[in-house]
C-alpha cells in the first residue's frame, strides 16, 4: 500500500466548507467547524453531513467508466453506516497533498483504498457515537448505528447523524488503524450492485466530460505538430494566420516530448475552435526532422527479423541450461510471434481548459494522473506546483492515454501566453491518432522441449522490442518472471532492442495484452505437441498450490488453477473441440480465465460467446460494475486482435487518419453473451480494469486455429 494512502490519527482532518456549498477532501481527513450559517457540516475531510441527513462523500480519482466515482465512496458509505438512498457523492479536485494518490491507471484503486476508506468511514461513525454517549451519558459500547443514526436500544432513544455532527466534529479523532471496521457478513452497500452516479446526466447528454467545459470569455486553441514525431520548430511564418478575424494568438510551446528549449508544437488561439482549426492551413512552419523522419513500420520488420537471427543483447532470466535441455528433449517446439503499435483510440480527443490569472493558473483537465500532470506543467510553465488548481472532470476514455499528460502541459504554457483568458485546447481526432504514446511492437523467437511424458523442460524466448541504452522503452518492457519462466528447470528469456522515434505509453493491461498472446498461444502450441489440451498443459504445470516469484507480487498456482477450473466447468470444456480456444493470463493482481467459441462461415469468424472466471480476491465491491468492466475489457480485447487494429509509421509519421484507419468493436461484433463468473478467494480485493482483457485474445487465436488447423501467429489475426 502506498504511504500516500495510509490514515492515522495525527494526519486525520483538516477540511474547510464555505457556506455549506464546497467539499475540501483530505485522504487525511481533518475537521473544521462549518461556515456561519451553512447548511451542512463537515464530519471528516471525506463526508458532509447535510442538514436533511444527506451525506455527501467525496470521490478522489478520476472518472473513466472504470465506475470508481461510485466504488470509493461505497466504502465510506458502508463503515459509516449509511443507506445507500442517503449518499451523495461529489468528485474532488486533484491535490495529492491533501487526499494522497489520485490516478486512474494499474487497477490500483481497489487495493490501495480497500481499507482506509472504509476507515475514514469508521472513524467518522465512531465520532459520531461519542458525540451521542456523551450527550445522553452512557457508555458508547452500548450504542449501535443503523441508516445514519446512532441507537441506544435499552431506552429506545435514538438521534440523526445530521443532529450530531456539530458535536461530532468536537470530538477527538480515534486512530484509525485501531478503528473496528464491519465483519463482511455484516455489509449492506459492499457487494450490492450500485448504478453509476453520472449515468442519468450522460444518457441527456449534460456537460461533464473534459471536452464540455464552459467558461465566460472562453478562447479555443488548435494544434499544430510534426508529422514526424520529435521533429521541432525552426521558424514560424503567422502573418497569414493573424489577419484572419477572431484569430488572438499563435503560440509555439513545448509539450515535454523533446528537449528543453525548444518548441514541437504550435497552437492557434482563436474566437471559436473550428476557426483555430481551418487556420491552420494557412500557418507556415519549418521543422527539424531531420533525426526522426527516417523510421517506419517496414524498417522496424526488416530490423527485427535481423535481430532475431543474432545472439540476445541482454538476458533478463536464465535457469539451468536450457541448450542442453532443448537438445535432449522429446520433442522441441518453435515459432515466432509479433504484434504492432497500437493507439488509445479514446471516444473523447485529448482536451484541456486552462486560465493564467494573476500568476496562477486553474485547470478543467481529463487526466488519469493529475499529480504528474501539475508537475510537469507547472515545471514548463515556469510555476510552482502549488500555483495550480486543478478541476478533475469525467474522461471519455483514457486506457491508459491520459496517464501522460501532454495536453495539461500544453494548455497551460498557452494559457500562460493569453493571461485572463480561458483557452480551451483540442486534439481533432487525426491529431490524437497521429500524437498518441502508442502500445510498442514485439517480437518473439520462441522454443520449447518436451521430455517423454509431455512435461515442459526447456522454455526460450528471444523478445525484440524498443529501447535504448539497455533500457525498453516505457511499456516495451517483459518481465523476467513471465509465466511460465519461473516454473521451468531449463529457461532463458532474452532481449534485444532497437530504437524508434514515437512515443510509447500504457495501454490497457500494459504489456500483458501483448504477453497474453504469444505466451498462451505457444503454450497452446506446446499443449498440442504434447498430446493435451492447453488447461490441462497449464494444470501440470502449475502443480501444486504455492506462490512463486511474480512481477508486481508473487503468482499463487492455486489461484490459477482455481479459475481455470470454474470456467472450464461453466463454459463444458471437453478438451480440444472444434470452434473453441483457451487463454489465462494474471496481471494486475488478478487471476483470469477464458473460453472463446466462434463459428467460421465464408471465411467470416464470428465469436459466439465468451466465458471468464476470475480471482479478483475476497470481495467484488460493485458487482454490476466488475460484470461491466469485464466484459468491457473482453470486447476491447477482441477489437485488437479482429478488426485489423495496427499502428503503421512511414518517414517518422503515423499514417492512422482517423477510425477508418483503426476501427473498434461495434455492437454486430460484440459477442451475443460474455458470461462472468468470480471466484472468492482469502486474499486481498484488487481491481478489475485491466486483468480481463490478456486472456481473450489468445483465447480467440486458438479458437480460430482449432478450426482452420492455421496458427495464428500475428496481430492483428489475419481472420482467414
Amino acid at each position: 500500500m502506498s504511504k500516500a494512502a495510509v490514515l492515522n490519527r495525527r494526519s486525520f482532518m483538516v477540511a474547510s466548507l464555505t457556506s455549506g456549498a464546497v467539499l475540501t477532501l483530505d485522504a487525511t481527513v481533518v475537521l473544521a467547524a462549518p461556515a456561519s450559517g451553512a447548511a451542512s457540516d463537515v464530519l471528516n475531510a471525506f463526508v458532509r453531513i447535510n442538514t436533511d441527513n444527506t451525506v455527501t462523500i467525496g470521490a478522489k480519482n478520476p472518472e473513466i467508466g472504470q465506475g470508481v466515482k461510485v466504488m470509493l465512496p461505497m466504502l465510506i458509505a458502508e463503515e459509516l453506516d449509511l443507506a445507500w438512498e442517503q449518499v451523495r457523492i461529489e468528485q474532488t479536485d486533484a491535490d495529492e497533498k491533501l487526499y494522497g494518490a489520485q490516478t486512474a491507471g494499474g487497477s490500483t484503486a481497489t487495493p490501495r483504498n480497500w481499507l482506509p476508506m472504509r476507515q475514514v468511514g469508521a472513524g467518522a461513525r465512531a465520532m459520531l457515537v461519542a458525540a451521542a454517549a456523551k450527550q445522553w451519558g452512557v457508555d458508547a459500547a452500548t450504542l449501535s448505528t443503523s441508516r445514519g443514526a446512532v441507537l441506544h436500544k435499552p431506552s429506545g432513544k435514538s438521534l440523526t447523524y445530521a443532529s450530531l455532527a456539530k458535536a461530532a466534529s468536537a470530538q477527538t479523532p480515534p486512530d484509525l488503524a485501531k478503528v473496528a471496521l464491519k465483519d463482511p457478513a455484516a455489509f449492506t452497500i459492499i457487494g450490492q450492485s450500485k448504478p453509476g452516479v453520472d449515468v442519468p446526466k450522460i444518457i441527456k447528454g449534460e456537460p461533464l466530460f473534459g471536452i464540455d467545459t464552459r467558461l465566460p470569455g472562453l478562447v479555443h486553441a488548435a494544434v499544430v505538430k510534426c508529422p514526424a514525431h520529435g521533429g521541432t520548430v525552426v521558424s514560424i511564418d503567422d502573418a497569414a494566420v493573424k489577419a484572419i478575424p477572431g484569430v488572438i494568438a499563435v503560440v509555439p510551446v513545448n509539450s515535454g516530448f523533446v528537449e528543453a528549449g525548444k518548441s514541437d508544437t504550435v497552437l492557434i488561439v482563436a474566437d471559436s475552435w473550428w476557426k483555430a482549426s481551418k487556420a491552420r492551413e494557412k500557418l507556415m512552419v519549418t521543422w527539424d526532422d531531420a533525426a526522426v523522419s527516417g523510421f517506419s513500420t517496414a524498417g522496424y520488420e526488416k530490423a527485427a527479423a535481423g535481430l532475431l537471427g543474432s545472439a540476445p543483447q541482454a538476458s533478463l532470466f536464465k535457469a539451468g541450461d536450457v541448450d542442453a535441455a532443448l537438445l535432449s528433449s522429446a520433442k522441441v517446439v518453435k515459432a515466432d510471434y509479433e504484434y504492432p503499435f497500437l493507439a488509445h483510440a479514446t471516444l473523447e480527443p485529448q482536451n484541456c481548459t486552462a486560465l493564467f490569472k494573476d500568476g496562477k493558473l486553474e485547470m478543467w483537465a481529463p487526466s488519469q494522473s493529475p499529480g504528474n500532470g501539475r508537475a510537469e506543467t507547472a515545471k514548463l510553465c515556469g510555476l510552482a506546483p502549488e500555483d495550480l488548481t486543478i478541476h478533475l472532470t469525467r474522461i471519455g476514455g483514457g486506457f491508459g492515454r491520459r496517464l501522460l499528460n501532454d495536453y495539461m502541459a500544453i494548455a497551460g504554457q498557452v494559457a500562460k501566453a493569453v493571461p485572463g483568458k480561458p483557452v480551451k485546447v483540442i486534439y481533432d481526432r487525426t491529431d490524437d491518432f497521429r500524437h498518441d504514446f502508442y502500445r510498442p511492437a514485439g517480437w518473439h523467437r520462441f522454443s520449447a522441449g518436451l521430455d517423454a511424458s509431455g512435461a515442459i523442460v526447456a522454455l526460450k524466448d528471444h523478445f525484440v522490442t524498443f529501447g535504448k541504452d539497455g533500457k525498453a522503452v516505457r511499456a516495451g518492457e517483459m518481465a523476467a518472471t513471465e509465466f511460465p519462466g519461473p516454473i521451468v528447470p531449463n529457461v532463458d528469456y532474452g532481449v534485444s532492442y532497437m530504437t524508434t522515434n514515437l512515443g510509447t505509453g500504457w495501454l490497457r493491461a500494459p504489456t500483458s495484452n501483448a504477453m497474453a498472446f504469444v505466451f498462451q498461444s505457444f503454450l497452446d502450441e506446446v499443449a498440442e505437441a504434447a498430446g493435451l489440451d492447453l488447461p490441462e498443459l497449464m494444470r501440470r504445470t502449475l502443480g501444486t498450490s504455492r506462490e512463486i516469484p511474480g512481477g508486481r507480487a508473487p503468482f499463487h498456482t492455486g489461484r490459477a488453477r482455481g479459475v481455470i477450473d470454474a470456467v472450464c466447468k461453466t463454459a463444458g470444456w471437453k478438451g480440444r473441440e472444434k470452434g473453441r480456444g483457451f487463454g489465462f493470463y494474471f496481471c494486475h493482481l488478478g487471476y483470469f480465465a477464458e473460453v472463446v467459441d466462434v463459428t467460421v462461415t465464408d471465411g467470416t469468424v464470428k465469436v459466439d460467446k465468451v466465458w471468464v472466471a476470475g480471482d479478483v480476491g475476497s470481495q467484488v465491491i460493485n458487482p454490476v460494475n466488475a460484470m461491466h468492466q469485464v466484459q468491457g475489457a473482453a470486447i476491447e480485447g477482441l477489437g485488437q486482435a479482429m478488426l485489423g487494429q495496427k499502428i503503421v509509421q512511414e518517414n517518422g509519421a503515423v499514417t492512422a487518419e482517423n477510425f477508418g484507419d483503426f476501427a473498434l468493436m461495434r455492437i454486430d461484433g460484440v459477442p451475443r453473451e460474455i458470461a462472468v463468473e468470480f471466484i472468492k478467494t482469502d486474499f486481498s480485493p484488487t481491481g478489475l480494469g485491466e486483468p480481463a482483457l490478456p486472456p481473450v485474445i489468445p483465447a480467440l487465436a486458438n479458437a480460430i486455429y482449432s478450426v482452420t488447423g492455421k496458427r495464428h501467429r500475428r496481430l492483428p489475426l489475419e481472420m482467414i
